[in-house]
């Protein structure tokens, strides 16, 4: 049977996601910061392009944030 809708805490667990994406993306940064001289232009391009799709996510949940608010 499946479980019900409940939306409850929705906006509990956007923030949550925002959050820890936020420190995922901030912990990159600083590896790349710290490392910069010992990682490979592959490993680079990598973390850059994962922290491109956290910021997409971020803007992502604060729409989601947003539009659960309103309601």
């Amino acid at each position: 049977m499946a479980k019900p809708d409940n939306r409850a805490d929705n906006a509990v667990h956007l923030k949550q996601h925002i959050n820890n994406t936020e420190a995922n993306l901030k912990e990159a940064e600083d590896y790349l910061d710290e490392h910069a001289s010992e990682i490979s232009a592959d490993e680079k391009q990598s973390i850059e392009s994962k922290n491109e799709r956290r910021k997409q996510s971020i803007d992502g949940f604060e729409a989601e944030l947003q539009d659960e608010t309103q309601q």
